[in-house]
């Protein structure tokens, strides 16, 4: 990252005086008032100084440096309306008609502020989605004949809206067939499957009725931003909190993952070490009604927002929270007891790099190959900068993990498992690099005016320096590419899997706080203090600063230590996997946004090792055991199936086809299934049966062992 110019954008913005204007409504076309019966959700002022601040950052400090304009408003428009109604399954053809008069406006409107038009489009969507569940809800006691041969559309992404309510109806009426033919193929009884639907649907409304402006605000946001490219993204500033708990691998609270069940807040997981762990007050199944702080009153929760109840029971560490609770197993009628627990710093440890130990025989000889699973590149930033010697990031976690496989388990390889790990820290992956090898170059990063720094591991000595392969997949992506490019690049380790995902931009987190005046923020504040109905403002901490979210906007590119950017391309293994996620779906090259592959200047890096010559002879002997590998062809077959399966768009309501398509696919499934148990030694499962966790099998992993072997041996 360009920190000058980061820090350069900071200062020149904070020098800008925001007054009232900031505030104006744009001179685009207003939407028409809002007809009887239709939710009328509005943004609030925070929601427009910060959509206006947005828009001048795009226009000012993207990479791709280009002006909001009307080609960007059309784009804008039809991301928004698709991602309220993916599926044609709510609007109208009239209101999409209605919408047009927006298609050529939004980027006025967004620059002076004005959020009218989306909140009036999310208006109209939420009326259509009440109506549409409150049609659907009435007519599931209808009596279905299920022998009929009539077909439900569910992808109706490329089919025309349709143009009235009696079609939309038929839609729908169509859908709660499906559903019931589900619920009786699975055996369960009519009425009961009645009841079953019933609650679904009426649990689709609740959740439904607890959107708020800044839901909508950031379905708004996402459309915009997703439009000038795919990874400048803004979060509110509950979404801004957990993107960095997430980065941080820890949030401070009393441990515990938390899951709404029919407007009831329901504890799914206590996690170990945690205050509610260590307290045994806890279960999982309790059911949370009420909360209160260390003094107070209760706050009753029951059919609040998971959000709002989870804000109200995490807090700093030290503090104390009070919660009412109904134990599992007891019914809701029953007297809840109360418990009161101390918050702490909690580390998701699960969601943390962690190692295992397997073995594998190649030519009579057998091999210890550590696996080190690796889900993110993850820092704790905020104890990092408080001097925490202990704060928790991915290097220091893989250190220690590698210092044990190499000292206790004495393992002959170790592999890298970067299979769905969607990036995170870049200093994390420049650091990681540095454990296997000894100085150099990492990546290079080119900002919005040309200029292009190299990023170095400064840290002489390596962690491992023995035969060593990284695992990669289509969502390997941005610091898993730098990565895993830097390892391809200098010759230190052998990559196999897929072509990763090629997100090869960087993007800086902004605080927006810190880019506004603070007479604008004291002025907002103060519209919560005079108790300002519906204005949607978050204040923090019960601080008198309302807290406006971060975006993290694209500001430069990555290259790898050859030149070439992973933008667009990724990183090509060395030993090609087949793909279990469509190549054509998903990856940068699949985003119409996304920005072009390009290259700049090798940098002054000198190769550990040269691959190359080992290379072609690995590719040969993998090869060689796919051609006899019953897991590799039934894999292919799987993928293939899984393709066919995806071009269907409708399925059949005749209960007797669907059963016998569902009982074939079971039975090829369990065919399967036995055949591939039979080739390894294990005993056959039946229909439902579970199979045991040490007879899970990891195809991938298990090849990505036996290329380990093969270039040891090779190596020797």
């Amino acid at each position: 990252m360009d920190f000058k110019l980061f820090k350069e954008m900071l200062k020149r913005i904070l020098l800008v005086t925001f007054t009232a204007a900031v505030l104006a409504c744009s001179a685009a076309p207003k939407p028409q008032q809002l007809v009887e019966g239709i939710p009328n959700i509005k943004p609030d002022e925070q929601q427009s100084l910060v959509c206006k601040e947005i828009v001048a950052l795009i226009e000012n400090y993207n990479y791709k440096k280009l002006t909001v304009n009307d080609s960007i408003s059309s784009l804008v428009l039809d991301k928004y309306i698709k991602a309220l109604d993916p599926y044609r399954s709510y609007f109208l053809a009239s209101d999409i008609k209605d919408f047009e008069r927006f298609r050529t406006t939004l980027d006025d409107a967004f620059r002076a502020g004005d959020l009218s038009a989306p909140f009036y489009i999310f208006n109209v969507y939420s009326k259509r989605y009440n109506e549409t569940l409150d049609y659907a809800i009435a007519h599931i006691k209808d009596k279905y004949d299920f022998n009929q041969n009539d077909t439900y559309v569910f992808d109706r992404e490329k089919m025309p809206w349709v143009t009235s309510t009696n079609a939309l109806n038929d839609i729908w009426k169509k859908r709660v067939k499906y559903e019931l033919i589900n619920l009786k193929i699975a055996g369960t009884p009519e009425a009961k499957n009645v009841e079953t639907l019933t609650k679904r649907y009426q649990n689709l409304k609740s959740q439904s009725s607890k959107l708020n402006n800044q839901d909508v605000f950031q379905m708004i946001m996402d459309a915009f931003t997703e439009t000038i490219d795919p990874h400048t993204n803004y979060f509110n500033p509950a979404k801004a909190v957990q993107f960095n708990e997430d980065m941080a691998r820890s949030f401070e609270g009393i441990g515990a993952r938390l899951q709404l069940e029919n407007d009831i807040l329901k504890i799914s997981e206590i996690i170990p070490g945690g205050p509610a762990f260590k307290s045994k007050q806890l279960n999982s199944g309790d059911r949370i009604i009420a909360v209160a702080q260390a003094t107070g009153e209760f706050e009753d929760i029951i059919g609040w927002r998971i959000d709002n109840s989870v804000a109200k029971i995490k807090g700093p560490k030290g503090t104390k929270v009070r919660l009412k609770i109904i134990p599992v197993g007891q019914d809701m009628s029953s007297k809840p007891i109360i418990v009161e627990m101390t918050r702490e710093k909690i580390v998701m440890e699960d969601q943390s790099a962690k190692k295992e130990v397997k073995s594998i025989e190649s030519n009579g000889k057998t091999y210890k190959i550590g696996i080190i699973s690796v889900p993110a590149f993850y820092a704790d930033f905020k104890a990092a900068n408080a001097g925490d010697p202990n704060y928790k990031s991915t290097t220091r976690d893989v250190k220690l993990l590698i210092d044990t496989l190499k000292n206790k388990d004495k393992v002959d390889a170790i592999v890298m498992d970067l299979r769905a790990n969607g990036g995170g820290s870049l200093l994390e992956a420049i650091d990681l690099t540095g454990l296997f090898i000894d100085k150099g170059p990492v990546v290079q990063v080119k900002d919005l005016k040309g200029n292009v720094e190299v990023s170095n591991d400064e840290h002489p000595g390596t962690a491992w320096n023995g035969p060593f392969a990284v695992m990669v997949d289509r969502l390997s992506a941005s610091a898993s590419e730098i990565f895993a490019g830097a390892i391809q690049d200098y010759g230190r380790g052998i990559i196999i899997g897929t072509q990763t995902y090629g997100k090869g931009t960087v993007q800086s987190s902004i605080d927006l706080n810190k880019l506004v005046n603070p007479s604008i923020l004291q002025r907002l504040a103060s519209l919560v203090q005079k108790g300002n109905p519906g204005s949607g403002l978050t204040i923090k901490g019960g601080k008198d600063t309302p807290q406006l979210g971060q975006i993290n906007l694209t500001m430069a590119k990555f290259y790898r230590v050859n030149g070439s950017s992973t933008q667009h391309k990724g990183v090509m293994p060395d030993i090609t996997l087949p793909s279990f996620y469509p190549m054509d779906k998903i990856g940068e090259d699949t985003e119409t946004s996304a920005l072009p592959w390009d290259e700049v200047q090798r940098s002054n890096f000198t190769p550990v090792a040269n691959l190359a010559p080992l290379k072609p002879e690995l590719v040969k002997l993998h090869e060689a055991r796919m051609e006899k590998s019953l897991d590799y062809k039934v894999l292919i077959q799987g993928i293939a199936d899984m393709k066919k399966r995806d071009l269907e768009t409708s399925v059949t309501l005749n209960e007797t086809k669907l059963k016998a398509e569902r009982d074939s696919l079971e039975a090829k499934s369990l065919e399967k299934t036995n055949k591939l148990r039979a080739s390894r030694g294990l005993p056959p499962v039946k229909k439902g049966d579970k199979i045991k966790k040490n007879e899970d099998f990891d195809f991938f992993q298990d090849e990505s062992m036996r290329v380990m072997a093969d270039y040891i041996q090779l190596k020797k």
